[in-house]
């Protein structure tokens, strides 16, 4: 039998076989890499041998593999997924993609999306896919997506320039990519990929103005109350590439935020100790596990504000750092061996904000 029938079409029997509660399912994981094999940048870099003990291990846990045309779109229709829906996403178009993960992903007949920043590739930078390697790649299960053309910190502001030539620029940063794809692959493109993972409400407006599903890099699973504008996924390449935290990662479950207070994860001039809010949908996960952890910092206590409706501040111990940070939440599910797994974005303002 082939793989591809295995993880993306299991037969009836086995369908039958498995409880409707564990095959209906509104959530899914998206898992995010960037290089392969590659000693350039190994933060966001995952061994040949590692990526490839991952795809076993999707195998292995009966993981569902899906595109991730399919998955948004069954979550925004209020279809049910399988449980353990995983879509792969892969961020910058680098090379090693073609050289190193698309090679395993045939293999395994695992569908994928390549978020592009084009400009690299017209610029035939040889650390990039070219076009014509996009096109072979496009016919064999992978799918390409914007990830800006200049691959900028886009909600940073050049010097001199104003709020209405900022919105200017990036919406034409992002409709030059989203155009040279369309062109080059004849596809029609959905989906984008915010650089570094940053965005602000401005940013995340004008994604929606322009109809395109967007992703960020702030861990956890969606489902179909998440925002469509600023979607999670988790990293798993450097060191959240070991395959403990791997297994545990596709497993997660959406922590269900119906409301969080402020929405925006731009901290505010002064504020490096944000209080964040916290409404959730009752739901199967352990009241009394829900944890808070910040990034550098380790666990914090979280303080309920109502317990029957399901509404906790939290807030940071120490001043955060520069740059990007995270309140990361998670809770137990109330039958075990499994966790429910939130995280709100912090960006620290500077003067080019």
């Amino acid at each position: 039998m082939s793989k591809s029938l295995r993880i993306c079409f299991p037969l009836l029997m086995v369908l039958l076989a498995v409880p409707m509660e564990v095959r209906a399912a509104d959530h899914a994981v998206i898992l995010q890499y960037h290089l392969f094999g590659s000693g350039l940048l190994p933060s966001t870099s995952v061994t040949v041998e590692r990526f490839k003990d991952q795809l076993d291990a999707l195998e292995e846990n009966n993981a569902s593999v899906w595109p991730l045309s399919e998955i948004i779109s069954y979550l925004k229709q209020g279809k049910s997924l399988p449980d353990m829906c995983v879509g792969i996403t892969i961020d910058d178009a680098y090379r090693s993609v073609y050289e190193k993960a698309y090679p395993l992903l045939v293999e395994y007949k695992f569908p994928a999306t390549v978020f592009v920043a084009t400009e690299g590739v017209d610029m035939n930078l040889k650390t990039y896919l070219s076009w014509d390697q996009m096109r072979e790649m496009r016919e064999h299960g992978i799918t390409f997506a914007s990830h800006t053309h200049s691959h900028a910190y886009m909600i940073r502001m050049r010097e001199g320039e104003s709020e209405a030539e900022w919105e200017s620029r990036v919406k034409k940063d992002i409709v030059t990519s989203v155009k040279r794809l369309e062109s080059e692959l004849d596809i029609h493109v959905d989906f984008f990929a915010y650089p570094y993972g940053e965005y602000n409400t401005r940013l995340k407006g004008i994604v929606k103005e322009l109809g395109l599903v967007a992703f960020g890099q702030q861990s956890g699973a969606i489902w179909s109350g998440s925002d469509f504008a600023a979607l999670p996924r988790f990293p798993v390449s450097g060191r959240y590439s070991e395959i403990k935290s791997f297994k545990t990662k596709i497993r997660s479950l959406p922590l269900p935020v119906i409301s969080e207070q402020p929405e925006s994860p731009i901290l505010s001039s002064g504020n490096r100790l944000p209080v964040l809010r916290l409404k959730l949908k009752p739901g199967d996960y352990i009241r009394g596990s829900i944890a808070c952890y910040v990034s550098g910092q380790g666990k914090v206590d979280i303080k309920w504000i109502s317990k029957e409706n399901n509404i906790f501040e939290a807030v940071a111990k120490y001043p955060l750092s520069k740059g990007r940070s995270r309140y990361n939440f998670t809770a137990m599910h109330k039958n075990g061996g499994r966790y429910y797994w939130y995280s709100h974005l912090w960006i620290t303002p500077t003067s080019s904000f």
